[in-house]
């Protein structure tokens, strides 16, 4: 369901009561260098949540191996007790070496621990949405999902987790999923330049799921990221600006949630909602997409 509000309209998880505004925030950003360890400056990770959240966000993305910990700790302390609009949707799937490393924790003990950990520096008592997040580090892996995803439905039907999500995966691991349990939102690499997923946004916006792209700039070569310059100047945005817009006008089921860990940076973000990209600009836009991988 898509109403028009301030932040580009919303959208409500399909078999939920949860409705967000269609831009939110990625909060991957609030921990230190390499998502390792604590910010530089905690106040402004606190304030850079405060103002998403009286800007009208109400999405918030995150992870507790972000840090790892710190960064669910910093949303606990900046804003619980939480709005009761506000959707926080996490992930598992993987752990932090101490060497900064990402390690996959794919284990029943591993994702069990992780949703604890989850739960306990969120101060929540179950979590929105979990989001099993597989694959590579940015592409997909075709493979059975079924053992974690059987132990992340367990722990929805303890009470643990309201919702399940999945990030980093394909069409047919959607369908496997799907006959274990409900999927509320897919996560997965998406931008103008990066469009592999095109026929899957589509196939999940007739079912009514939610894809939340990462990386909306990620990737550019040298000549698309001048094409996009070009737009960006033409409409008097910036690239970042007409990326995440075009990104909103792909498709409505297109739920956004780039991250900073600047309060002006955020601000430039959130002006994103607003952009409407003419038709000419859109088509010179989606001529980027044509030199993506298959």
């Amino acid at each position: 369901m898509i109403q028009q509000t301030e932040l580009a309209g919303s959208f409500t998880l399909p078999g939920t009561s949860m409705t967000v505004n269609r831009m939110g925030y990625g909060a991957m950003q609030l921990a230190g260098p390499q998502v390792f360890g604590p910010p530089r400056d905690t106040n402004a990770a606190i304030a850079v949540l405060r103002e998403a959240i009286k800007s009208g966000v109400n999405h918030i993305d995150t992870s507790d191996y972000y840090g790892p910990h710190v960064t669910n700790q910093i949303i606990k302390q900046a804003l619980h007790p939480y709005p009761d609009d506000l959707v926080i949707v996490t992930k598992v799937g993987a752990r932090r070496g101490s060497d900064k490393s990402w390690i996959p924790a794919f284990s029943r003990q591993e994702l069990i621990d992780a949703v604890h950990d989850n739960l306990r520096n969120l101060g929540l008592d179950a979590l929105d949405v979990v989001n099993l997040r597989v694959g590579g580090v940015m592409a997909p892996a075709e493979g059975s999902i079924e053992e974690p995803l059987t132990v992340l439905n367990e722990l929805k039907e303890q009470g643990l987790i309201r919702h399940l999500g999945l990030s980093n995966v394909t069409p047919r691991q959607l369908a496997q999923a799907q006959t274990i349990t409900e999927i509320v939102c897919i996560q997965n690499l998406y931008n103008v330049a990066h469009r592999n997923d095109d026929a899957f946004i589509d196939e999940l916006a007739a079912q009514g799921i939610a894809y939340v792209p990462f990386f909306p700039l990620g990737g550019f070569t040298p000549l698309q990221s001048a094409t996009l310059n070009a737009a960006a100047t033409s409409l008097q945005a910036t690239p970042m600006q007409v990326a995440l817009a075009w990104l909103l006008q792909r498709s409505p089921n297109m739920l956004l949630i780039p991250g900073t860990s600047s309060v002006e940076h955020l601000r430039e973000n959130l002006q994103a909602a607003t952009l409407q990209i003419p038709p000419e600009v859109l088509a010179e836009l989606d001529s980027i997409g044509g030199d993506s991988p298959a």
